[in-house]
């Protein structure tokens, strides 16, 4: 997620198949006081959408969400655990809509009841 879009793509391997930008108006986001409290409105676009371009979450490899503000790390991949999740949530950083990423991948994984893992990939915080 972006301050005023949620990206979402579909890769296999290394080759893009499916991409969607979002884009939220002022008024779309006005119900929501946080960035936080946009957490479902954002999972449920992202759902929707993957369900009307015909797209079956549960037969997806992993769940990459945009990295947010975390304290500064290497640029990587990094699982969403427990830690992560918890400087997603209540980030020190500062609060931006990139943070919603990892937390998103996370609860849709837990829906998926099948060993998916969820993942944030070169947050913008990288330090190098």
């Amino acid at each position: 997620p972006g301050s005023t879009s949620t990206k979402i793509a579909i890769f296999e391997d290394e080759k893009e198949i499916f991409s969607k930008t979002l884009r939220h108006t002022a008024e779309e986001l006005s119900p929501y006081a946080t960035v936080a409290s946009q957490f479902q409105f954002r999972k449920n676009i992202i759902l929707s959408e993957l369900q009307q371009a015909g797209w079956d979450i549960h037969g997806f490899h992993a769940i990459v969400g945009r990295g947010g503000l975390v304290k500064p790390i290497e640029s990587g991949i990094y699982e969403v655990n427990d830690a992560l999740a918890h400087d997603l949530e209540y980030p020190v950083m500062g609060e931006h809509a990139s943070n919603l990423g990892g937390l998103i991948a996370r609860d849709i994984v837990r829906e998926m009841h099948n060993g998916t893992k969820a993942y944030i990939a070169d947050p913008v915080v990288v330090d190098e």
